[in-house]
């Protein structure tokens, strides 16, 4: 058996505590599995005091989380700390320059600052590994960068925030409003008191830039996401959707097209038969699209202490057995710039609801303008009228390019019989019956 790894963490919140008590807890299983004993000898929190459920005391205690990653006996630091710049992006440079491994949970450090963290991972000879930081336990980054290495990968997208999952699983379950729904989230834990980096897509857009990057060999492109979260989306949309055989998910897409990546995070209703639409509550899910596989779906949990813990110990043992991966698959002078496209050239159908004044010559006008931007409407239902004497229309739509969709939007919110503003949903093809 080899030297013992060394192992410091940055951030003893339930996910530092967490990797603690699996490398504690399963040391004789780990170390048959990687060849050497894997030992915390240092960690660095906010608080010496709090109860964490174990000893903190056996561990060399770093105030200064930075300190720690250049002095501290280690050969791996682990952060755990959060945030794209200040304390966690100092200390993975600090570590890098000290020729150390880091090993992070953190979406948005790796989604923003990834390329640049490649570069300085290779110049030291390190690591930079990163497989809790998208979908939790899933094991998703090993099989873009590993499992899948012999494919083109044509297109990458899932389910990635489990508290926008619970939400739009329990509005539609119950048949509740978003807000009311979004507070008991807050109440359960599911979503935090300011839940909007959940709830307008950018925690999701952080893991859809890491795994396009992963996917397609480019830097990565956080900027170029093209974002939307779920504050729209009306439990009167879940009845429609059903009635139309669809359900209603928070989507993280990419994929390449002739003009480029296309990166996109939004609301979208896809197939009820689908691998996706079974996936409900706070769990993740991902599919990778390659030229020779296919198609491969991944579930699991996407939070949590424990699926969070269990994949940075994945990592850890890696370094341990001597698996040392490029950042993004590749080294970091071969990634290619990412030519993005923009969501305007997308082409897909949609799902269209007005809310209209019930008067003679609505329906005509409405066909009028969406054949004057050659638009097919595939399906119109109806719902009874409101307390106002208004009526809920959902056209869905054939393929059609959104800049036109968009052209006819503009002209229909201008019409005097509309009560609001047309409300749209993208139809996704993700695979069903």
């Amino acid at each position: 058996m080899s030297d013992p790894l060394k192992v410091a963490i940055a951030g003893l919140g339930t996910v530092g505590a967490g990797t603690v008590q699996v490398l504690t807890n399963h040391a004789d299983q780990i170390a048959a599995r990687c060849g050497s004993q894997i030992i915390v000898t240092a960690v660095s929190a906010r608080s010496r005091d709090k109860d964490r459920g174990f000893d903190v005391s056996p561990y060399a205690w770093f105030d200064d989380p930075v300190d720690m990653a250049t002095e501290a006996d280690a050969d791996v630091i682990v952060e755990l700390i959060g945030g794209s710049t200040g304390t966690a992006l100092d200390l993975t440079k600090a570590a890098f320059s000290s020729g150390r491994h880091v090993v992070t949970a953190n979406k948005a450090l790796v989604a923003e600052a990834g390329t640049e963290l490649a570069e300085a991972a290779e110049a030291s000879s390190a690591t930079l590994a990163y497989e809790a930081a998208v979908a939790g336990g899933i094991p998703i980054i090993k099989a873009l960068r590993e499992g899948l290495a012999g494919n083109q990968v044509i297109r990458v997208l899932g389910i990635l925030n489990g508290t926008c999952n619970y939400i739009l699983s329990t509005m539609e379950s119950t048949g509740r409003d978003f807000d009311d729904v979004l507070k008991e989230a807050q109440d359960l834990g599911y979503a935090e008191a300011d839940p909007s980096f959940d709830i307008d897509g950018v925690d999701a857009a952080h893991k859809l830039a890491i795994l396009a990057s992963l996917a397609f060999g480019t830097k990565v492109g956080f900027q170029d996401v093209h974002i939307e979260g779920i504050r729209g989306v009306a439990a009167i949309d879940f009845e429609y959707a059903r009635d139309l055989g669809f359900r209603i998910k928070l989507l993280g897409l990419a994929g390449q097209t002739d003009q480029g990546i296309s990166q996109r995070v939004y609301p979208c209703l896809i197939d009820e038969h689908g691998p996706l639409a079974i996936v409900d509550g706070s769990f993740n899910a991902v599919i990778a699209e390659g030229d020779f596989v296919g198609r491969s779906v991944y579930e699991g949990r996407g939070a949590g202490a424990g699926p969070t813990a269990s994949a940075v110990v994945a990592d850890i043992i890696d370094i341990a057995a001597g698996r040392l991966n490029y950042t993004f698959g590749v080294p970091a002078a071969d990634l290619k710039e990412l030519v993005s496209t923009p969501i305007e050239n997308r082409v897909g159908a949609f799902y269209v609801r007005l809310k209209v004044v019930d008067q003679t010559g609505v329906f005509a006008d409405i066909g009028s303008v969406f054949r004057d931007h050659s638009i097919s409407m595939e399906s119109i239902l109806q719902r009874d009228h409101d307390s106002d004497g208004n009526v809920h229309v959902v056209i869905v739509t054939h393929d059609v390019k959104e800049s036109a969709l968009n052209a006819a939007l503009t002209s229909l919110a201008a019409h005097e019989a509309m009560v609001e503003k047309p409300h749209v949903i993208r139809i996704e093809d993700v695979g069903g019956e």
